[in-house]
């Protein structure tokens, strides 16, 4: 009996030490990093922190009372549906493959995705957080556009339309820039999504508004926002979300995500200034609403080059995107009479436009691993030009293409009586008191 519990101890102690050598080989082999992954989990939350409540509040308190709460279910809405998408087809087609225009199907529904598993373009952290983490993009990207036709686009068309803008625009450009595509490939720099999320929801937007018309009243009615505060906290939750927005694009816990978390800050901080005191020297007073929106405007513009550039190369593109932005949410829109409710095109689009051309100015190769035309790679420039007319062709025709199909579906717009009477009530049947 005795020898029989020895072997018993002994066959006990043998699968012991075979299961802790097995577990220490499986953690040699591993390549995924804790401190990476903690990060990135943490830019995860922040960055979809941007759309809900951030984007929700920052375009509801630049709404009219009437249709607060209607803008704020477009940013709910486009949550919800936007995270089954590239659950469900999304990520496969943009961060699996090597085509130079589109993915493959091989993680559809996630299919073939492990625990321990990583996608080569982040080694360091588990493939579902890295799916997660450009999940959040994906969101606010589709979250964004609605800002252009905010007070007048049904509810119904808006669902519709984002499906449509995600598969034909923001899948496919998503891999042509960071997914193996041709952009990338041709050295087009965009380290957070100056094409990928700015530009393209800027064009978007611009070309939806174009399409829908303007607000009734826009240009004699009173249109001013209902509570600006709420567009004050918005901006607040946005501006320490896009630290996961750009230092998570570096995709682990290192030197680089803090450089593109200072620069990221700084450009915030000079697009606010510029901003307001342009309105200070033109208008006597320097608004709330002008500083929100250059800090916006410095966010934006600066997300494209912030894991290229110096820290002092941030202040300078958020003084020059606070002076351009406010030029084309003024200025420009009123030379060509368009309606863009909230200024997605003025702040998103030409901010988006101006950084990626900048990153391709500024680009340090100490930072960055690429050098900009300051450190003599003048051909950058016109690299980052050729990205910016691809993103320009493509999201343009497509989401024209996009709301013609739409229209014969589902009416793009609300009734003239509705939109009197406010989205909130008409599109979903309750109302602020």
């Amino acid at each position: 009996m005795a020898s029989i519990r020895r072997a018993a101890r002994l066959a006990l102690a043998a699968c012991f030490a075979a299961s802790s050598f097995s577990t220490a080989a499986l953690a040699e082999d591993s390549t995924i990093n804790g401190a990476d992954t903690a990060w990135m989990i943490v830019a995860t939350a922040l960055v979809l922190m941007m759309t809900i409540p951030g984007l929700a509040l920052f375009y509801s308190g630049m709404v009219r009372k009437k249709n607060v709460l209607a803008t704020m279910a477009q940013s709910l809405a486009a949550v919800a549906l936007i995270s089954i998408l590239w659950v469900a087809f999304g990520y496969s087609l943009a961060f699996t493959g090597d085509g130079a225009l589109i993915g493959s199907f091989d993680r559809l529904f996630l299919s073939g995705m492990t625990m321990e598993g990583v996608n080569p373009l982040a080694k360091t952290i588990p493939e579902a957080l890295f799916m997660l983490y450009q999940m959040t993009f994906a969101i606010i990207t589709v979250a964004l556009v609605a800002g252009s036709v905010a007070d007048r686009m049904r509810f119904s068309a808006y669902l519709v339309f984002s499906i449509g803008w995600f598969v034909v625009v923001y899948v496919p450009l998503t891999h042509w820039v960071w997914g193996g595509g041709f952009l990338g490939s041709a050295g087009v720099l965009d380290f957070a999504g100056g094409l990928v999320v700015h530009l393209s929801a800027g064009i978007g937007g611009l070309v939806a508004a174009l399409v829908i018309g303007r607000r009734q009243g826009y240009g004699a009615d009173n249109l001013s926002p209902f509570d600006l505060s709420l567009a004050v906290m918005g901006t607040g939750l946005l501006w320490v979300g896009w630290f996961g927005f750009n230092g998570g694009s570096a995709l682990g816990a290192n030197a680089h995500a803090v450089m593109a978390i200072t620069a990221t800050h700084l450009s915030a901080c000079a697009g606010a200034l510029a901003w307001g005191a342009i309105e200070w020297i033109t208008r006597r007073k320097p608004s709330v609403l002008g500083m929100i929106s250059g800090a916006v405007a410095g966010l934006g513009t600066i997300t494209p080059a912030s894991g290229f550039v110096a820290p002092w190369h941030g202040i300078v593109i958020g003084l020059i995107a606070g002076t351009v932005c406010f030029w084309a949410c003024t200025s420009l829109k009123q030379r060509f009479g368009y309606d863009d409710s909230l200024d997605v095109f003025g702040v998103h689009g030409v901010g988006g436009l101006v950084g990626t051309l900048l990153g391709g100015v500024f680009a340090t190769a100490a930072i960055g691993g690429t050098a900009g035309l300051i450190e003599g790679h003048w051909m950058q420039p016109l690299i980052q030009l050729y990205g910016i007319a691809v993103t320009l062709l493509w999201s343009g025709a497509a989401t024209f293409g996009l709301l013609m199909l739409v229209r014969l579906m589902v009416p793009l717009r609300v009734s003239r009586e509705h939109e009197r009477e406010g989205l909130d009530i008409s599109q979903h049947g309750e109302a602020l008191q």
